[in-house]
């Protein structure tokens, strides 16, 4: 105790200094906005870099099981394929108005590894190895080989953080396969592979095991995306509607290989929206 007291008394100036310091960065980014999203984003990039090395470690470990799933995954869509082919056959149907994509070239698809992710918080968050440099933008959607994973919050030159389904502040439109009966997918905490779709109407009719698809009703996802199925259904909490518990199909707390989807007319939907909310809003404070 007594080489620390002495210590202290000798270099007491030095200590003084690097706390001003620290003070002063403090103040400098907390109330300037300029230099802490400087901060922030600089914070983003340093934080993604790491993860993503973090990443290349863990994803060389588990190379033997991720070739597994992909054989798996392979064989999968090839059959898929097959029945697609058979059914068009059939009906004498053009492809590409398959899960309702009736404008394919609208849409592009930006590929992206996982280089952070949580599935035990209330409001998760990952992080990707893509972002403005790559063409990510605020707002784009983001799926895997399985189904919906979520949203971008904020791109950075390299990296992007996403919010996804596994999170309170996720709310992303979707309704039943082959019905326009939509509600709103949402998650509160629990397992990471159970989620919940509220606001589905009392007169929708469906059944136990039905697949849950994206509804297309927003500019962020196109229309038939997977995102899960029916596993049981409850009354809402005021009992005007049905709440469905929906098992997902994306497995978040394995996820790696991810695709950012890229609507080229979503900034001018969302453009239009906002600027359509906005002058309601105007609107109603005159009338107030």
């Amino acid at each position: 105790m007594r080489n620390l007291l002495d210590f202290i008394g000798k270099h007491y100036h030095w200590l003084l200094f690097i706390a001003l310091e620290a003070i002063g960065f403090v103040l400098l980014f907390s109330y300037n906005s300029y230099q802490g999203s400087v901060w922030v984003s600089s914070a983003n990039s340093v934080a993604g870099f790491v993860y993503e090395q973090k990443s290349k470690v863990n994803s060389y470990l588990t190379l033997a099981e991720l070739n597994s799933q992909l054989t798996s995954r392979n064989a999968y869509l090839e059959h898929q394929l097959q029945a697609m082919r058979e059914e068009l056959e059939k009906q004498g149907k053009d492809s590409t108005h398959i899960a309702g994509l009736t404008n394919p070239e609208a849409y592009g698809v930006i590929p992206a590894q996982v280089v952070q992710n949580s599935v035990d918080k209330r409001d998760n968050l990952i992080t990707i190895n893509k972002g403005e440099a790559d063409g990510v933008r605020k707002d784009m959607g983001v799926v895997s080989g399985t189904g919906v994973v979520g949203i971008v919050y904020m791109a950075g030159a390299h990296y992007s953080v996403v919010i996804p389904a596994l999170s309170s502040r996720s709310s992303i439109s979707c309704k039943i396969e082959h019905t326009n009966y939509f509600g709103y997918l949402k998650w509160n905490g629990g397992a990471c592979n159970v989620a919940k779709v509220d606001e589905v109407p009392r007169h929708a009719h469906f059944k136990l095991y039905d697949r849950v698809v994206t509804s297309g009703y927003s500019a962020v996802f196109p229309p038939g995306i997977p995102v899960g199925k029916i596993m049981h259904v409850y009354n809402s909490p005021d009992g005007l509607s049905y709440q469905l518990q929906v098992q997902l199909y994306t497995d978040f707390a394995n996820l790696r290989d991810v695709c950012v989807i890229d609507n080229s007319k979503m900034h001018e939907q969302l453009k239009v929206l906002r600027a359509a909310q906005d002058s309601l809003l105007l609107q109603k404070n005159e009338k107030e």
